[in-house]
């Protein structure tokens, strides 16, 4: 039976009625029993019933019940569903002498009922049987096949050890484990590799098939749980199937087992000492040539009882030896070496390997210290890295590190197909770096060793301090650990999402800077990403995204990321041959950190891939430089000249030329023509001259001479003018045409083919026939249209890409911000300059110090390191103030520095800048599509067949009417001449109006109607700090009725602000500097963001950057702080001093008046005096809420307590502080409202938007704000997770909703409402979830934004109708159904109106360049007298998800307690720009105003 069955046993019962007597049972059990898929059945008279054992592959509970239904039974399904079965295994030795072969053993063991499978062991001698318990057991089986032992073999040994070896299967305990994440039969070998090289592991079975693994084990040398973790290091997920059981003795092994026992003790008490320990001893040895004087030495010293092990290394010269020192002596062994064949070795004792530390092999039985043998034996492992070629995928690293985890001796091994290298942990007793070597070399790599093993001892303490005694020190050289250290640090990626501003990217680095394990850390905003460096032995990537979730980031570990991240392409000069070739890439191949070279003789190009971590663009030139090749940079197009359009424009300039050169002539001929005609007219109205003499001048004139029969020299002429305009003029559009129509499309190129090709053919035609027969009155032609429609299209084709080039304008400024060079600068100690050079800038690397001169732009995003200067970031952010850039600022590529010579460091170049991520957004918005131009172009799919359809039935509908009604054609035909017959002047005229139609028709003004538009608008807005993600966005932010604001840091800051400090002890008690020199050290150790505002006051209050000392700091949450603060004195020291001298300019310039710091004087001046150097005094400080100091026994005054109530009414936040056990302050704390917020809101009301305000924050708060911004419908207590179905609810009434937000926590919100506003994200302009993303912190450009999109579709309508009343007008002009009142267009009219179709389209698409923000001056003046606070009767309050209020019945008072501190802290603490590493289980600090509950009323630090 296939193994794979093993998984799908089940069992269940099933009801059966009918059954009489005994014998209904055994027809019933040997029926179902003989079916396939049938393990056991066992029926029972008494209860009814069956209980049935099978494979559920192959039988079903149905397909049974129907079996025994078959047999004239009644067969009842039970309820519940069937169980599965778990098999047992168990281990047969299967003796070499015995009778049967181990397929007759396999074959018998299958027959019996109730076994499942069985495997033989590669070595046949051992057998595993699965089988089911509930139906045979372990005896049963071994009674089955005689010979058979239930036994482990132990592995073979030397002559000598059987005892051990005896004690060891005796101990031996089987383990079951369940194994879940095996994929294939490379995850089975390497859990069998890994957990088999354990110590006290004996023998492991891992099956695939049953996601299991058997494990042999000695549990005094290892733990089932220790395996169990092992399992799980390797990436699988690992349970105990069924507790650890000792193996079944045979009484044999009883009694080895015994004899064991009894000889250990005897051995015991005679030597107090362990009878097996082992010692381990190095000889060098002289004379060994080849491999098989190794091999000679091997087999011969092995082969003594007394030495257990013996490994001999060639290159070194070394044999190392493990043996029993009570059974052979050194001098013995000496001597056995030498008298190996053929007696030439010289055996000495190396002077360093005198004194080996001592390693007991195996330890005896009666030795109880399990922790300790544990320990002591864990064998000395070194540490080889061999370099290896040829391997291509990462199904070579799997059979290499497949095979080499097998041999004997090793321990582990990480092979890297990147390093091209593996790293291989071994046990010098058993294996050698040259066997490992020749191992790889021998599955078809190259191999090669790259540096000395490294020793890593793993001894037992008493062991390490031997070995401190007689090791030499030189045994693991500080430089091998050193490489090993730098060997294991790895990198990884990890995707952060939430973060805003530069603060949030400090907050990260800083946390995780802290963190065990992580050496590095670097986070680009931009991106969102970032990069950590690590060592895996410490913590692993997924921890490493935990920490920063922790913070209040999302964080997802990215996989394979940064791989081709240092892609390189240079022109190489001076290559003349192969060989040069071959010189380069082998010279890169060998240079570290290089990952791939190719180099082309052809092209002169070299493509190399690099690790930027190790290597950088410029090194890699240096080493190409030093091989004697000069290189460059392939120069990449920064000129952003695809959005130029100058291809384009050359283009149809040349094609407009070329056909006016021609169509110049031909339209003199066609005036001349039409002159002479109109005066043959007059003539014959007014002389009245016969047809005859008519036709007689007609043809003396000069044009109409005839040069052949029916060739006239207007017809020579006309055909000589058009055939150079129709080859070169309308090249062009005869290739598009025939791609069009070669993918079943039709364009505007098909139908000016259609018009200029039929004009030709059929003139030439015509003129063919004329000649054939003769004619003597020359007919009439159309070969002056192809010229004309060709000069008229090419004309609007250049206009309209000139316009298209401006369009992109915005665009091209931006890439072309970009600076093309940098200068690199070298800094000595103390940052002294030594050296600068001018290179390309993507080559550039991170890290470098680059210097920026004034003027000058950066090339790079980086940290000022030195300098200071004011930098124009105008062009980027939109911000049109110059910001001033210290250093531990962060500067952005693009931006122009103004005075100052900064000196930066590179943090992010390439790709990854500021600047090259808002180019690549602006571009991917450009090419998106509007829905409304969707439409538009389904519309122009339709448009060329229907126009050609038109055309055709202009064509016979003007045959017709002119055979029926002549007069028509003969009155409205422009030049009729009686010379001409009828029938040719009918043709001729439906001709001409069947060609107008198709040239007047145009889809191009359609398809440019909105691209152009949408073009423009998101260039305009980027310019203006405002990023549109496309033209869905852009067309339905005018449609919006509704504007959701989320609270936290969109109308407010978003950062708490003390608003005031109420000071409650007279200033004489307490000087006012000296209480805020306290509060701010006291909270100094706080990462609370309150904490934070109240240090960040107290420094600007006292202007001092340092604060005093703070210790035995403790947090309750919810209630506040407590510590010790000393060291304020020096700080007051300076501040009196400053005030004093401040006193002295004052009263040399005004008179002091008499109560100016009266009280606080005299105290500052005795502190001012008390000298530095004294011991500091230490004050006992308290700051939190009412609780807190009610806590702390001290009383809260009722003017104090109304005074917090009436700030909390306010909406802030109400703290008191007490210092040495009096109470001395009140502090009042607030996240204050943007001072633009009230404008912007207003403005969008007088817009006819609906303004809603939604928080997490409690009612007062929100009303609080929403009455000072003028916002009348507010959303309180919202959870984020609820921000979504609030929009849905709004979307639900049928409105549409912009959602604007800082793209935090309300990420959901901004995706689901029809446009997401992002607000005030810096330079993080890559938020997904947002479909607007404003670059500055300023809510008026939400109108701004808004406007924009208003004005944007309003283009794009007049675009529309520029375009639609060309073609609803122009085509029944052109088919003549005008004719009657006398409007008649020529074909080369129809072409100059669709020329000035498209090109008016675009140009009134470029009037948005016009376009200025509305100025806040201007509105202001507009919305003076509507702007008012809105009184809190005016404001309607919702509470939570649900619209019913307040007084919802479900929630328990302290339900709502938790849901309004739920709802705060998610709205403060997953505001990224306030929070540091912030407690989550805290009750809100910020504005957690609870109902009115009194007491509960309160906050808390």
């Amino acid at each position: 039976m296939s193994p794979s069955k093993t998984r799908n046993l089940q069992t269940f019962f099933i009801g059966v009625e009918g059954m009489t007597c005994n014998s209904c049972v055994q027809t019933i059990e040997q029926h179902i029993g003989k079916m396939n898929g049938i393990h056991n059945i066992n029926v029972s008279l008494e209860d009814k019933n069956a209980a049935i054992i099978y494979d559920s592959k192959l039988q079903t509970p149905a397909t049974l019940q129907e079996a025994i239904y078959d047999m004239g039974f009644d067969a009842t399904l039970p309820d519940s569903n069937p169980q599965p079965v778990l098999p047992d295994t168990i281990f047969l030795t299967i003796p070499t002498q015995s009778a049967l072969t181990s397929k007759q053993i396999s074959s018998t063991l299958l027959k019996n009922k109730g076994i499942i499978d069985v495997k033989m062991s590669s070595d046949q001698k051992t057998a595993v049987v699965t089988f089911i318990s509930s139906i045979i057991n372990g005896k049963q089986i071994i009674q089955m096949v005689p010979g058979v032992d239930l036994n482990i073999s132990a592995p073979e040994v030397t002559p000598g050890t059987c005892e051990d070896s005896s004690w060891s299967q005796a101990s031996s305990i089987v383990l079951r484990l369940k194994v879940e994440g095996m994929t294939c039969h490379s995850c089975t070998s390497t859990i069998e590799g890994k957990i088999g090289k354990l110590q006290g592991i004996q023998r492991i079975k891992v099956s695939l098939d049953n996601q299991e693994a058997v494990v042999v084990y000695h549990p005094h040398l290892i733990a089932a749980e220790e395996i169990k973790h092992q399992i799980e290091v390797a990436g699988f997920t690992a349970s105990v199937k069924k507790q650890p059981r000792p193996l079944k003795l045979s009484t044999v092994d009883l009694e080895r087992l015994k004899n064991t026992q009894t000889k250990g003790s005897e051995t015991a008490l005679k030597e107090n000492s362990n009878v097996n320990d082992t010692k381990t001893i190095v000889f060098r040895i002289d004379g060994m040539h080849c491999s098989s004087c190794v091999l000679n030495i091997q087999s011969t010293v092995s082969a003594l009882p007394s030495v257990t092990s013996i490994v001999v290394s060639l290159e070194k010269k070394t044999a190392i030896i493990n043996y029993k020192p009570n059974l052979i002596s050194i001098d013995v062994l000496r001597k056995a070496i030498e008298a190996v064949s053929p007696e030439r070795f010289k055996v000495s004792l190396p002077d360093e390997y005198e004194n080996v530390a001592l390693f007991p092999m195996l330890a005896s039985p009666l030795k109880s210290a399990h922790t300790a043998l544990k320990d002591a034996s864990q064998p000395l492992t070194q540490f080889v890295v061999i370099n290896i070629e040829g391997m291509t995928c990462n199904s070579c690293v799997q059979s290499i590190e497949g095979v080499i985890s097998q041999k004997a001796g090793v321990k582990s091994i990480r092979v890297s197909l990147s390093n091209r290298n593996g790293t291989i942990e071994y046990d010098p007793l058993q294996t050698c770096p040259e066997d490992l070597r020749s191992s790889i070399e021998d599955m078809g790599f190259d191999a090669s060793l790259s540096e000395l093993p490294v020793a890593i001892a793993q001894p037992s303490p008493e062991v390490q301090l031997e070995s401190q005694k007689n090791e030499p020190a030189s045994k693991v050289s500080p430089t091998h650990l050193a490489r090993q250290e730098t060997k294991t640090i790895s990198k990884c990626y990890v995707q952060v999402t939430g973060m805003t501003c530069a603060s949030c990217v400090a907050n990260i680095e800083r946390n995780l800077r802290r963190e065990d394990g992580i050496h590095s850390i670097l986070v680009a905003l931009m991106a969102g990403k970032a990069e950590v460096r690590y060592n895996p032995a410490v913590i692993h990537p997924s921890a490493i995204a935990e920490l920063i979730r922790e913070l209040g980031f999302g964080a997802t570990v990215m996989e394979n990321c940064g791989e081709g991240d240092g892609i390189l392409e240079l022109v190489v000069r001076g290559m003349t041959c192969a060989s040069c070739v071959h010189k380069i890439e082998s010279t890169l191949m060998k240079t570290n950190g290089v990952l791939y070279c190719s180099v082309a003789l052809a092209t002169n190009k070299a493509h190399i891939k690099y690790d930027p971590e190790i290597i950088g663009p410029r090194d890699v030139i240096q080493v190409i430089k030093d091989l004697g090749f000069t290189t460059s940079l392939v120069k990449k197009d920064r000129s952003a000249s695809h959005l130029d359009h100058k291809q384009e424009i050359r283009q149809w300039k040349r094609s407009f030329v070329v056909s006016l050169v021609f169509c110049i002539p031909v339209m003199g001929l066609m005036i001349y023509m039409m002159v002479m005609d109109s005066q043959l007219s007059d003539a014959h109205t007014h002389h009245n001259m016969s047809s005859e003499e008519m036709e007689a001048l007609h043809s003396s004139m000069v044009l109409e001479y005839q040069l052949l029969p029916g060739l006239s020299v207007m017809n020579f002429l006309s055909f000589l003018l058009c055939v150079p305009v129709q080859m070169f003029g309308g090249w062009h559009f005869y290739i598009q045409a025939y791609k069009a129509l070669k993918h079943k499309t039709a364009n505007m190129d098909v139908l000016i083919v259609l018009a200029t090709s039929i004009a030709f053919v059929y003139s030439f035609v015509i003129l063919l026939v004329a000649m054939a027969e003769k004619a003597k009155v020359n007919p009439v032609t159309f070969f002056d249209t192809p010229p004309m429609l060709f000069v008229f299209i090419s004309l609007g084709r250049w206009l309209e890409h000139v316009a298209k080039g401006k369009t992109s304008e915005a665009l091209a400024r931006l890439i072309s911000l970009q600076a093309t060079e940098a200068t690199i600068v070298t800094l000595g100690p103390d940052n002294v300059l030594l050296s600068e050079e001018q290179v390309d800038v993507e080559l550039v690397q991170r890290g470098d110090i680059v210097k920026v001169i004034p003027g000058g732009k950066f090339p790079v995003d980086g940290r000022v390191i030195e300098g200071h200067s004011m930098v124009d970031e105008s062009l980027i952010t939109g911000e049109a103030m110059p910001v001033t850039k210290k250093p531990g600022n962060t500067v952005i590529a693009g931006s122009i520095n103004q005075n100052g010579s900064l000196l930066i460091s590179a943090t992010h170049v390439g790709a990854d800048t500021t600047l090259s991520q808002i180019v690549k957004l602006v571009e991917e918005a450009q090419t998106s599509k509007a829905p409304i131009q969707q439409f538009a172009d389904k519309l122009s799919g339709y448009f060329v067949p229907s126009i050609v359809a038109v055309s055709v039935v202009t064509l016979f509908a003007w045959i017709i009417i002119g055979f029926v009604d002549f007069e028509i054609v003969e009155k409205y035909f422009l030049g009729y001449n009686k010379s001409i017959s009828a029938a040719e002047v009918i043709i001729r005229f439906a001709f001409q109006a069947s060609i107008t139609v198709l040239c007047i028709a145009c889809p191009c003004s359609l398809g440019l109607a909105t691209p152009t538009a949408v073009m423009v608008g998101t260039g305009v807005g980027a310019q203006n700090g405002i990023l549109i993600k496309g033209g869905e966005p852009l067309e339905m932010a005018h449609k919006v009725k509704v504007v959701v604001f989320d609270k936290t840091g969109t109308i407010t800051h978003g950062t708490p602000e003390v608003m005031q400090v109420k000071f409650l002890v007279e200033s004489n008690e307490l000087p006012h500097n000296k209480m805020l020199a306290i509060v701010g050290t006291a909270e100094s150790n706080s990462e609370h963001p309150l904490g934070v505002a109240i240090t960040k006051y107290c420094k600007k209050e006292l202007d001092s950057e340092t604060l005093g000392t703070c210790t035995d700091f403790q947090v309750v949450p919810g209630c506040g702080i407590s510590c010790k603060v000393t060291n304020i004195e020096a700080l007051l020291y300076r501040k009196n001093k400053m005030v004093e001298e401040n006193n002295i300019k004052n009263v040399t310039l005004v008179k002091i008046e008499e109560n100016t710091d009266e009280s606080v004087q005299p105290a500052l001046i005795i502190d001012a005096e008390r000298p530095t150097t004294m011991n500091s005094q230490k004050y006992s400080v308290l700051i939190g809420n009412r609780e807190w100091m009610n806590r702390n026994g001290l009383l809260v005054k009722n003017e104090v307590d109304k005074a917090m109530m009436e700030h909390e009414r306010r909406g802030r936040t109400a703290v008191l502080a007490a210092i040495d056990g009096m109470l001395c302050g009140l502090i009042a704390i607030a996240d204050t409202v943007k001072p633009e917020a009230e404008l912007a809101v207003c403005t969008l009301k007088s817009m006819g938007l609906e303004v809603v305000l939604m928080t997490g924050d409690n009612s007062k708060t929100a009303r609080s704000i929403a009455s000072q911004v003028g916002i009348t419908k507010v959303f309180a207590e919202v959870l984020p997770s609820h921000k979504v179905a609030k929009v849905k609810q709004l979307q639900d009434e049928g409105k549409r909703v912009a959602m604007v937000g800082d793209g935090i926590n309300d990420s959901p919100a901004l995706a689901m409402a029809n446009v997401g506003i992002a607000i005030g994200t810096g330079t993080d302009v890559a938020i997904e979830a947002a479909d607007v993303v404003l670059i500055r912190d300023d809510l008026m450009d939400v109108v701004a934004s808004i406007d924009l999109s208003r004005k944007t579709v309003k283009r794009i309508r007049i675009n529309f109708v520029f375009a639609l009343i060309y073609n609803l007008i122009g085509v029944p002009i052109a088919a003549g159904v005008f004719l009657p009142i006398g409007l008649v267009l020529q074909p080369w009219m129809g072409s100059a109106a669709m020329a000035a179709s498209s090109v008016s389209v675009v140009l009134s698409s470029l009037l948005l360049k016009m376009y200025q923000k509305p100025s806040s001056e201007k509105l202001e003046f507009r919305a003076r007298g509507q702007m008012r606070h809105k009184s809190p009767s005016e404001i309607s309050v919702h509470i939570g998800i649900d619209e019913t209020g307040r007084g919802s019945p479900k929630l328990s008072l302290m339900d709502r307690i938790i849901n309004y501190s739920r709802a705060s802290i998610n709205s403060l603490f997953s505001d990224k720009r306030s929070v540091n590493s912030i407690v989550l289980n805290e009750p809100d600090k910020h504005s957690l105003l609870v109902g009115d509950f009194g007491e509960d009323d309160d906050t808390a630090l």
